[in-house]
């Protein structure tokens, strides 16, 4: 569901599931002293003041992305070969150069076919928009759709893989389980394998780092579009980290092992990345990932309130600004809710009244949700305190009479039947946190679990 508030949402765990560039200051010399008995030399004239002009510094990038390791071994990798691109906007080289750019000007590289998700090849689109294959007008490629109303969504055909002897795929990804380009690789490498086709994943950063592990694990059930890796909520995983999952665990891709063990699979790891980076340690430029994420912040905000905004009357946003870092409700003023949210204490949070115009122009008033300590930030804590607080505010309880779609929708990115049940029983009287501190608890299991696809410490 990328930048759009689908759902964003485990019971079960999921199964069995480098180089910082260092810049040295120039070196010094030592003035040569004067011997003990030279003769004072007569003062010089005062000489004319220098002017010591400096070019602009050029940019430093603490880490390399897969592209740009890529293209630091000359390519390789992709020589003699019949190449596809599964891309978007945000598959940019460190110098934020197209990744397609890139391949096409390549030596020895064959640029035959790109592939694009949801939002569309350029980000043109609105979430949830399906769209047919099409020539690309800027470089006459062909462009294949994996968010096509004629398939199944995310799943190339035969027919769209035929030109290709080997899927390039960079895709930046935002490290939560909903947002819907992990599971459009994990489809894609599926489909690949399953016609002998080789995959290469270009690795790009998580932004929100590699140690934030956060929510419910993902029921079997509601394995879908919006959930294709049965992972918490927040992941804590590169999208090359992914990759390495769903080829080696059994169970994950959604093939038989004799296929799985058969497909080729190469990730192209970073070099400089470290888990505890952030995306503004990283040195790199953000792109917008699709329509509402354009920024950082609005990358957090989808992880912490997203989910609390698909049933009842909160929202993510303000008028038309602070996508998923405004918080407002369609029937409650403001002073109830911003009283009931600052008595949650939550960690590492605090809300401050923003104001911003709404569709029809009028002043509209809601909370910005401010993140004054990362390391205590517990990423989905906020979006389950809202949907207990919709049921505290609302005349009714509005998960109990959610009308079928609107549940399922829901599940599908929150993950947990049990909860949903207990939230659809018990109302304002749930124990939130009784269920926050289990998927605390589940998620210290699934990370070690996971470090057996760690390219990075």
């Amino acid at each position: 569901m990328p930048g759009h508030c689908r759902p964003l949402p485990l019971k079960h765990l999921c199964a069995p599931v480098l180089l910082l560039l260092g810049l040295l200051g120039c070196s010094s010399s030592q003035a040569p002293t004067r011997p003990a008995t030279a003769t004072p030399a007569a003062r010089p004239a005062p000489a004319a003041p220098v002017v010591v002009t400096t070019a602009p510094a050029a940019p430093v990038y603490p880490v390399m992305l897969g592209i740009d390791v890529l293209e630091s071994e000359g390519f390789a990798s992709l020589r003699g070969k019949r190449v596809g691109l599964l891309t978007h906007p945000a598959g940019v080289n460190r110098r934020g150069e197209s990744t397609i750019d890139v391949l096409r000007r390549a030596p020895g590289v064959k640029l035959v076919a790109l592939y694009a998700v949801e939002h569309g090849l350029y980000n043109e689109l609105p979430a949830e928009t399906t769209f047919p294959d099409k020539v690309d007008a800027r470089t006459g490629l062909m462009v294949y759709s994996l968010y096509n109303a004629k398939t199944q969504h995310f799943v190339p055909t035969r027919a769209q893989l035929k030109a290709i002897d080997v899927l390039v795929i960079d895709l930046q990804d935002i490290g939560v389980r909903s947002y819907t380009f992990s599971g459009a690789m994990k489809t894609a490498m599926r489909v690949c394998f399953e016609n002998d086709k080789e995959v290469i994943v270009l690795d790009r950063p998580n932004p929100l780092g590699g140690l934030k592990v956060s929510g419910p694990p993902l029921d079997a059930q509601w394995v879908s579009d919006v959930g294709r890796f049965r992972v918490p909520y927040v992941h804590g995983l590169t999208i090359g980290e992914l990759a390495l999952m769903a080829k080696n665990a059994p169970g994950v891709l959604g093939t038989s092992d004799a296929v799985r063990e058969r497909g080729k699979l190469t990730v192209v790891p970073m070099r400089g990345w470290r888990r505890a980076m952030r995306w503004p340690e990283t040195g790199l430029t953000f792109v917008p990932t699709s329509t509402a994420i354009q920024d950082f912040g609005a990358v957090e905000g989808y992880a912490m309130t997203g989910l609390g905004c698909i049933i009842g009357g909160f929202s993510h946003g303000v008028g038309k600004q602070y996508p998923f870092r405004g918080i407002s409700h369609a029937t409650a003023k403001i002073d109830v809710v911003e009283k009931e949210l600052r008595a949650l204490n939550l960690a590492g949070l605090q809300f401050r009244r923003v104001s911003a115009p709404d569709r029809k122009g009028n002043p509209a008033i809601g909370l910005y949700v401010e993140i004054t300590d990362y390391d205590e930030w517990q990423p989905i804590d906020l979006s389950f305190q809202l949907m207990k607080l919709a049921c505290k505010l609302e005349r009714r309880n509005p998960f109990a009479t959610a009308p079928a779609p609107e549940r399922r929708t829901f599940l599908v990115h929150m993950g947990t039947s049990a909860f949903f049940n207990d939230l659809v029983t018990k109302g304002a009287a749930v124990d939130v946190d009784a269920w926050l501190r289990t998927w605390r608890e589940q998620a210290k299991i699934y990370q070690e679990q996971s470090k057996r696809y760690w390219l990075y410490r």
